[in-house]
């Protein structure tokens, strides 16, 4: 039996890189009792599992020494102001000891060599303590240790005006790295904003009190007033309104809501006034599962991201040597003056830098995950954004899924339809059936009136009768009538025959009409080179009638759910399974992506990797098209780090390029890479 093991989440301040995450899960791994660890880059936070062996407290001290800081997640961090930072504190440092190297060097050129001296050896102290302690922790050299050991290069062979401005450059390189963390994280600043903290509950006597949201119960009611935000995940009990949903669907037009229809936390209800039940509870809500997935995603590394940690982890060494055997080597074996190639040595260091490339994928992969959220479409983490981007087929679910999941009224044969429906609606006044509330719907939309029945009787899933006006009224299945006249043709619609006095009167045609969105949703799947197939359970003529509604979707129907795993084996992977997260559990979790239509709970996402927070197909099209996006991100990032270091390895080694160059190279790359990842956030469907 496992020891018993609690899951603890930290903040993480100064978490401005993805190679300081690498270091940080690096550290805390190495600690007694420590079971699983991941740092998300994204939102900076430290996920840590521990078992009884573990003390909270080590985990500060494991992290700490590399220069970060740490707090329990329950403990907000302090709104730190931007000379506060670290990072630019020692930018300052250094940017005086340049202004003061500077002056010296116009009125006491004898001592200038010794303020460039003490300049860069004062501003990479602190770097020189980073490295140090992730020496220490079994991280091996890094970035601070590069630049600590070109510095300390520089000066030893007089070049140390280059020394204090190599530190000075990296330093306004990391200060904007950190900016660029931040405005990634914005997102996530700005979905916690939207959370409500204030609820209007009714209370049994019919007084409204106000109360925390998290003191809202499932079952209780509330009040919303136009211009507020809905408090909880909810559904309208009274009232009309129309709510704007643009924050969790990215839709901008207000929905209208009526009673019956579910509203979200976090919505604004712009008019009318409502009074809803409580759904949820907060911490359960569409809002906070998107909080809860956007933070702790980018934890789950990508498969590109764990193939470049993984060069990454043998990429700086071997730079480490080419920089040692560039600078003894031609001296030793051609004569070569030392000076000159040490000094390109040092240069090699810098451009051996692995930041840029660490970052291209998790930075990509955040802001991706951050923006299909934005979407209403929760994603479980980094490597399902790849699988998405990769994806060759995607088989869909019929009912519920392509089609609206409700029966309705389609075309009548035999009688005009106002004349039969008072009847047969008579009928099924008191039904829950689908048939009978799609009759109800389209007596009701007609303004028909219904009578009553008398003498009801029925047969469950076979018929109903009664007498309504003085006739016998009977409605029922054509198998149980004895089948359809022989002029009657179906056309993949379910029929139902009424008779009236026992004589056929008429037959009724209903179908689950296609979702409006479905034929355009599924013409942009296609436009990615995605095949797209119907898996259906149903009846063939049913499904054939959807296919030629939806532009002639390849299908297989009267598919059991084992028909259904076969059928996926034989489609081209990765392959991606579309149903409603319950009925479709197996194949959602057998394909390579699981996408479940609905409210986007974690109960959805345990069987696959995406939900909609809305069912609308279009969120689906338009997040397999951000995921395309990330991927050609990613791929422009590697390229950009990896280029870029190769044309100035060339050109140092030539010696066109030296230490403030290579420096400017390295902060040049991680730069490009963050802003190119950060457009991402931006993304808008074609």
């Amino acid at each position: 039996m496992s020891a018993p093991t609690r899951e603890l989440i930290f903040n993480v301040e100064g978490l401005d890189c993805a190679d300081c995450a690498v270091k940080i899960e690096r550290a805390v791994r190495q600690l007694p009792g420590a079971v699983e660890v991941a740092v998300a880059y994204g939102s900076g936070k430290l996920f840590v599992k521990l078992d009884a062996r573990a003390e909270p407290d080590a985990v500060a001290r494991a992290v700490e020494p590399l220069g970060y800081k740490v707090r329990p997640e329950r403990e907000p961090a302090g709104e730190a102001r931007w000379w506060q930072n670290p990072n630019v504190k020692m930018l300052g440092v250094s940017a005086g000891f340049l202004v003061l190297a500077l002056v010296s060097q116009l009125l006491w050129p004898a001592a200038a060599r010794w303020v460039w001296s003490a300049g860069a050896l004062v501003s990479a102290a602190p770097l020189a303590r980073k490295a140090w302690a992730v020496l220490k922790s079994g991280g091996g050299l890094d970035i601070n240790a590069l630049v600590s050991i070109a510095a300390l290069g520089a000066v030893l062979i007089d070049a140390a005006a280059e020394a204090l401005v190599v530190v000075f450059l990296f330093l306004i390189g990391e200060v904007l790295e950190g900016l660029a963390a931040s405005r990634a994280r914005g997102t996530l600043r700005e979905l916690a904003k939207l959370a409500p903290t204030k609820s209007r509950r009714l209370e049994a006597d019919g007084r409204v009190r106000e109360v925390p949201v998290e003191l809202l119960a499932v079952g209780e009611r509330v009040q919303v007033p136009a211009g507020e935000r809905i408090p909880a995940d909810a559904v309208v009990l009274e009232g009309t309104g129309a709510v704007d949903e643009s924050m969790l669907t990215g839709e901008s037009a207000p929905v209208p809501k009526h009673a019956g229809d579910p509203i979200h936390a976090g919505t604004v209800l712009l008019e009318g006034q409502l009074v809803a039940r409580v759904a949820t509870p907060a911490a359960d809500s569409a809002l906070a599962q998107i909080q809860k997935l956007v933070e702790r995603a980018d934890a789950m590394k990508s498969p590109t991201t764990r193939v470049i940690d993984r060069f990454a982890r043998y990429y700086t060494p071997l730079v480490v040597v080419a920089a040692a055997l560039a600078a003894t080597a031609p001296p030793l074996l051609f004569g070569q003056p030392w000076e000159v190639w040490v000094y390109r040595g040092l240069a090699l260091l810098l451009i051996g830098c692995p930041c840029a490339l660490v970052l291209s994928a998790p930075a990509a992969v955040t802001s991706a995950l951050a923006r299909s959220g934005r979407m209403g479409v929760l994603v479980k983490g980094g490597d399902v954004l790849e699988t998405a981007g990769r994806l060759r087929a995607l088989a869909f679910d019929k009912t519920g899924t392509l089609t609206e999941g409700r029966p309705r009224l389609v075309r009548v044969w035999g009688m005009d339809e106002r004349e039969v429906l008072p009847p047969v609606a008579a009928l099924e006044h008191s039904s829950a059936h689908p048939i009978a509330e799609a009759i109800l719907a389209r007596a009701e939309e007609l303004e028909v009136p219904v009578p009553e029945a008398e003498d009801l009787d029925a047969l469950p899933g076979a018929w109903v009768k009664g007498r309504v006006a003085g006739r016998e009224v009977w409605v029922g299945s054509p198998a149980a009538a004895g089948g359809l006249p022989h002029e009657v043709r179906e056309n993949g619609e379910t029929a139902s025959v009424v008779k009236l006095d026992g004589e056929v009167a008429a037959i009724l045609f209903f179908e689950d009409a296609p979702r409006p969105e479905a034929a355009e949703a599924l013409e942009r799947v296609r436009a990615l080179g995605i095949e797209t197939v119907i898996l259906s359970g149903d009846r063939e003529p049913a499904v054939r009638r959807l296919s030629g509604q939806l532009g002639g979707v390849r299908y297989r129907a009267g598919l059991r759910p084992e028909d259904k795993l076969e059928a996926l084996k034989g489609l081209p992977h990765p392959v991606g399974m579309v149903g409603d997260g319950v009925n479709d559990a197996p194949t959602l979790a057998a394909a390579n992506l699981g996408v479940a239509m609905g409210s986007g709970t974690q109960v959805a996402l345990e069987a696959a990797g995406v939900a909609l927070v809305e069912p609308n197909l279009n969120r689906l099209a338009h997040f397999l098209e951000l995921a395309r996006a990330a991927l050609g991100n990613i791929y422009t990032n590697v390229a950009v780090a990896l280029g870029l270091k190769a044309a100035f390895l060339v050109t140092t080694l030539l010696g066109y390029t030296g230490l403030w160059l290579a420096v400017m190279a390295d902060t040049g790359a991680t730069l490009l890479v963050t802003a190119n990842a950060l457009r991402l956030l931006a993304w808008r469907p074609e």
